[in-house]
């Protein structure tokens, strides 16, 4: 079984096309999740060939794999 490595791919208009801030962050478009970067990079792309014309419009891929990692994180169990 292949490991699974979540990427995140969302995203919406940009106040300036060459920052990272956006317009409206309660407005952003989540893709959604995927289980590895090919099937999230066939998502990014797209949604960002989708909006090229848009140059406000900007599309990401976090990869959310390399914030945690569920086999070494403890994770109390409540009530005890």
């Amino acid at each position: 079984m292949t490991k699974q490595l979540l990427h995140l791919v969302f995203g919406g208009r940009l106040q300036d096309p060459h920052s990272r801030t956006f317009e409206d962050v309660e407005g952003l478009d989540i893709v959604g999740m995927f289980p590895d970067y090919a099937s999230a990079h066939k998502a990014w792309r797209g949604k960002a060939q989708a909006t090229i014309d848009d140059a406000e419009m900007r599309y990401f891929i976090v990869h959310l794999h390399r914030l945690f990692d569920p086999a070494t994180d403890e994770h109390p169990i409540a009530g005890q």
